[in-house]
Parts: C-alpha cells; sequence; structure tokens
C-alpha cells in the first residue's frame, strides 16, 4: 500500500471512531435546550474534560529523535477516559422562575438517561432532561510525524469530515507540534533518550456548537531495548472549550465557556515492534486520566 493510501486509510478509520463516540450533534443540543448558564456548563463539563483529557495524550511513543537525516511516520492514535461515578451527576437548580426554587443532583450529559423530574406551585413540573449513560468516551485521530532537522521533528494532526447529516454535523481538528532531542547535548552514555516538546490542537463539532483549543508542552524520556521501548513524559496541559446552542428557556442562541483545565499531566507507557510498525499503549494521569494506543508506520 503507498504512503497516501495509508494515510487515507488511517484518516477514515479515526474519522469513523470519533463520530461513533460522538452523540449526535443534534440530540446534545436537544437535552441542552433545557438549560441555560450554570445549569448548561454542569451538564457539559464532563465532556470538556474528556476532550481535554483525549487531545493531550497520544502524541508521541519515544523520546528519540534523530539529529539529521530524513524521517516520517504515519500513525493513528486512539485515546479513551473511562468515567467515575461522580462524573454521572452535577447539581442543578430549576429555571425560567420554577417556583419553589429547587436544587437537585441530575445527570450531565454522560449520566443516566432518566430525566429528573420535581413538581412546584399549581401541579407545574420542571424536568431535568437526562444524558447518554456513558460509562467511557474515546476519539481516534490520524497524525504524521516528520524530521529531523538539528534534532528537531514536526507533528501534525488534521482531518475535516463533511458528513452532510445534521443529526452528526461536521467534525473537525487540526494539530500542530515541535519535540527537540535534549539527549544531543548530552552524553552519548547517558542511558536515557531524553526530549522536550509542545502540542497545540484547535478541534470543532458541529455548526460552531463545540470549539475546543488543547495545548501541553513538557519533557519525555525512553529507553530502546531493541524491540520493546518503554517511556514516560512530565507536562502541562491547558484544555478550554465553548458551546453555542439554541436555548428552549430563552429562545434565544446561548454562548457558554466551559471551564478551562490546567493540569500537570504524567504519561507511562511502553511502544513494542520493529521498524516499519511500532504499537504503543500508555496511561497518563491528570486532572482526568486516561489511556492511549497506537499504530505507527514508518523510518
Amino acid at each position: 500500500m503507498t504512503v497516501p493510501a495509508r494515510l487515507m486509510t488511517a484518516i477514515g478509520l479515526a474519522a469513523l471512531a470519533l463520530l461513533l463516540a460522538v452523540p449526535a450533534v443534534a440530540q446534545i443540543e436537544e437535552q441542552l435546550s433545557a438549560y441555560t448558564g450554570v445549569n448548561a456548563e454542569g451538564y457539559l463539563q464532563p465532556l470538556s474534560d474528556a476532550f481535554g483529557a483525549d487531545l493531550n495524550s497520544g502524541w508521541y511513543h519515544s523520546a528519540y529523535v534523530p539529529e539529521d537525516g530524513f524521517h516520517w511516520s504515519i500513525e493513528l492514535r486512539v485515546m479513551g477516559v473511562i468515567f467515575s461515578d461522580d462524573a454521572a451527576t452535577f447539581s442543578a437548580t430549576t429555571e425560567s422562575g420554577f417556583t419553589p426554587e429547587q436544587t437537585v443532583d441530575a445527570p450531565t450529559v454522560v449520566g443516566p438517561g432518566d430525566a429528573v423530574t420535581v413538581g412546584g406551585d399549581g401541579g407545574t413540573e420542571f424536568s431535568f432532561p437526562g444524558g447518554f449513560d456513558l460509562n467511557s468516551f474515546a476519539v481516534a485521530v490520524p497524525q504524521i510525524k516528520l524530521g529531523s532537522y538539528k534534532g528537531t521533528e514536526a507533528v501534525i494532526r488534521y482531518f475535516a469530515v463533511d458528513v452532510g447529516d445534521v443529526e452528526i454535523g461536521d467534525v473537525s481538528l487540526l494539530g500542530f507540534g515541535l519535540r527537540h532531542s535534549i539527549s544531543q547535548y548530552l552524553d552519548p552514555e547517558f542511558p536515557v533518550d531524553l526530549a522536550g516538546g509542545f502540542m497545540w490542537q484547535k478541534f470543532t463539532l458541529g455548526d460552531d456548537f463545540i470549539d475546543a483549543n488543547a495545548f501541553t508542552i513538557g519533557v519525555q524520556a525512553s529507553r530502546n531495548f531493541g524491540w520493546i521501548e518503554p517511556y514516560a513524559g512530565l507536562s502541562y496541559d491547558m484544555f478550554s472549550m465553548s458551546v453555542s446552542y439554541e436555548s428552549d428557556e430563552s429562545g434565544e442562541t446561548e454562548e457558554i465557556d466551559l471551564d478551562a483545565e490546567s493540569s500537570v499531566h504524567l504519561c507511562l507507557g511502553c511502544a513494542i515492534g520493529i521498524a516499519p510498525v511500532m504499537v504503543n499503549a500508555e496511561y497518563n494521569i491528570a486532572a482526568q486520566s486516561s489511556f492511549a494506543f497506537g499504530l505507527a508506520v514508518g523510518f
């Protein structure tokens, strides 16, 4: 299979996996339309945390960066989180002048599918919409690695899918990063390879429904034992997400900014294989812990 064919296959698989992982945009908007302000933020926060954890994971599987010479790798990365019980509910308060005002533990977007309904004055009712009953959330992305110039390589993530379906919404991801070899400045007998780098990404879903930005910067270390290479990384992650939707309560377009997340991130993983094929798995310990798996083909 040619390099372009491999790339197109990776992109297709990644887009399909991502679309299967995300509930349809129209479905989320329908549930979210019952809320404004703080309630909407609480309902969506677990999804924002999951996106941030996933996008800031899985972008390397080794700390080795050649000093010079052309090398490339076409890769497919799958990153996921498992939601804790705490992510299933949030503290929500009745809206639109409903009396008496009541606060309950309502489902988040990943929580139980059944709505929670409370009774009010004069036989009125207020329903807190259900979630999508998700135990986990995963995304898959294709990426290309190109190098090296003076011990520096580039990492690019990109795909854009116009699915032509308003129930799903268009999906796009653009990411760019650089990694630089620290080992080239150290004694050749130093026991591990070291590198430092950053990765920036922008993700959109639907017609301005979700707009997210992720950024991570850190250092990596690994030791090559031939066909197996354990690796670790320490980084600082930043993530922000905004959502725009039509609210039934206000009758207007609501725009909310989810709490920006910043956290220290420890990655522990292992890559197995011999060029040109390498697979890897890792566990990421951060504000929202995650796991990642990858397949790389290249030299």
